[in-house]
């Protein structure tokens, strides 16, 4: 385990521009669960947060902990959020913009999916992998199954995200009933400037 490394705020230099968007964020008392999770999400529709590595499997080297991750709360429509996930390259001082987080609400849940691209903006190879939501879930929490990696372990195997409006944006893997990999983002102080668009997308 790695915990939550601090970040710099202040010698962040990113370009973008604010976004309008326009996402209903009332929710009914009775609305399903997954309905409220979708909303929560929603209330941060157009701005960008920082975070950071706080557990990964021994042996695995996406991220060493000390890099800045930004998750950017980007496009958003009624039934999509489409959620950008920008990675700090420490020893090339770039970016990896490559990946991007689609939840999309359906009438009986919800979904997701990950989009990458390389830097010429076409699809990677593994693009769009992803699931549906399983179980009630709560307003905070929603798991979203890999059915392959399910079935090829013998046990659930897939993704869970947090989201405490305001507070906390979590998202990672699990197996079983526990996270093996999980980033942490703070929700209590926006970016003051938006990351540029992900490879891809414009």
């Amino acid at each position: 385990m790695k915990q939550l490394m601090g970040w710099t705020l202040t010698a962040l230099v990113l370009t973008g521009c604010n976004q309008q968007v326009s996402v209903d964020q009332s929710v009914s008392a009775d609305s399903r669960a997954f309905e409220q999770f979708f909303q929560a999400l929603a209330q941060h529709c157009g701005k960008a947060y920082p975070g950071g590595l706080t557990l990964e499997p021994e042996g695995d080297d996406m991220l060493t902990g000390t890099e800045l991750l930004i998750v950017h709360f980007r496009e958003c429509s009624d039934d999509q959020l489409k959620l950008p996930f920008h990675i700090e390259l420490e020893a090339s001082q770039s970016w990896d913009r490559s990946r991007t987080w689609i939840i999309s609400r359906h009438a009986d849940g919800l979904e997701l999916r990950h989009d990458h691209r390389k830097a010429d903006g076409r699809d990677d190879s593994n693009t769009l992998y992803g699931g549906f939501s399983v179980g009630e879930g709560s307003a905070i929490t929603q798991q979203f199954q890999s059915v392959p990696r399910t079935e090829e372990s013998g046990y659930f195997r897939g993704w869970r995200i947090e989201i405490e409006p305001g507070v906390r944006y979590t998202y990672g893997t699990v197996r079983g009933d526990n996270w093996s990999w999980r980033i942490d983002f703070d929700l209590t102080t926006p970016l003051t400037e938006l990351p540029p668009a992900p490879w891809g997308h414009d």
